[in-house]
């Protein structure tokens, strides 16, 4: 019997299905494919009425508001939450990847960046608890810290991290590929400190500071900050209107809350300080404290920090000995407390 070209193309085509298809009892990979497409929101700071980027002074700062805009990572660790409750982990390049995914729904995601040194990541299997906090640092001293701040951790600042969480995003059947767009979110934002001096400047050798008031970590599920509080510890640069740092933070404690979006008088009360120990040329350690609480109102993550009419008067800076100042481990000097309280 003699073919239509109909029925000719259409026993090619059955013919076709038949060797490409994959029969249960041979296939040996079932697993869909999920394709990963990372793509990230590199903010340095949130705008909460202060409009930084608007009316950024690049003269004044030195730098351009892009400037400081954190890098992509390394590569991200992304950790799969399986319906049956266990748990999978693999690794993506910052622009994502393809991962074999289980059939069925109710898998979760939860991805965060890997190559960060001064963060510590706890609970990272149980999705809602999942944080990451700033390690510890200790500096001796700190009188005016230790009264406003008592049993409190001091860290170091911590690095940057990203995170994103997607929860049962689809229902996976037999072979499927499925593309997906995944957003990562900075947890940690930048202050920019700037110490403005009056008088004095030629007689500082080496300055540091503290941040105290700050969030101690941050959950990776959505960003919100704990209720625990830190000193963030960090040495500052001498510039020619005084010394600058900038501080990498979680933000401020317990955040966001019905308060934050609006300044309100009746928010709660934290305390937030400001510290800069300076060594002065003689040898003689002399250090400023601030209350900054009324500049962290409408800069909850990530700002610009800024105290003014430093002085150190030339009986103090006048040089007394023949320390060297060129060691990096500041000695046990006594400490001039000069806790002037400046209208920033």
């Amino acid at each position: 019997m003699k073919l239509s070209r109909i029925q000719l193309l259409a026993f090619l085509m059955m013919v076709m299905s038949v060797l490409t298809s994959c029969r249960d009892e041979l296939c040996y990979d079932h697993y869909p494919t999920l394709s990963i497409d990372l793509s990230w929101e590199k903010e340095w700071e949130r705008d909460y009425g202060m409009n930084h980027p608007a009316n950024w002074d690049a003269a004044l700062h030195g730098f351009e508001y892009d400037d400081i805009r954190p890098i992509k990572p390394e590569w991200v660790n992304m950790v799969i939450g399986k319906a049956d409750g266990s748990f999978g982990e693999t690794h993506l390049t910052p622009e994502g990847g393809k991962v074999n995914v289980e059939l069925g729904d109710g898998q979760t995601y939860l991805l965060y960046n890997g190559d960060t040194e001064y963060i510590t990541l706890s609970d990272i299997t149980s999705f809602s608890d999942a944080r990451a906090s700033a390690t510890s640092r200790s500096r001796a001293g700190m009188t005016y810290f230790n009264e406003h701040h008592p049993d409190v951790r001091s860290t170091s600042s911590p690095d940057v991290i990203f995170s994103a969480f997607v929860d049962k995003a689809h229902a996976f059947e037999i072979h499927e590929h499925v593309s997906l767009g995944v957003k990562m979110q900075p947890l940690v934002f930048t202050y920019i400190i700037r110490y403005e001096f009056e008088y004095g400047l030629d007689h500082v050798s080496l300055a540091r500071g503290a941040l105290g008031g700050m969030a101690e970590s941050a959950y990776l599920l959505d960003g919100r900050t704990s209720d625990n509080s830190s000193i963030i510890l960090y040495d500052c640069d001498v510039k020619d209107y005084g010394c600058e740092a900038h501080v990498r933070s979680f933000g401020i404690p317990g955040f966001p809350d019905e308060y934050y979006g609006r300044a309100d008088s009746n928010a709660p009360d934290r305390p937030y300080s400001l510290n800069l120990e300076i060594l002065l040329k003689n040898g003689k350690t002399v250090e400023f404290n601030y209350d900054i609480a009324d500049q962290m109102k409408k800069q909850p993550r990530g700002g610009v920090i800024t105290v003014k009419n430093i002085r150190i008067e030339d009986q103090i800076g006048e040089s007394d000995s023949g320390f060297d100042v060129s060691v990096t481990d500041w000695p046990n000097h006594d400490v001039i407390d000069l806790p002037i309280e400046v209208e920033p």
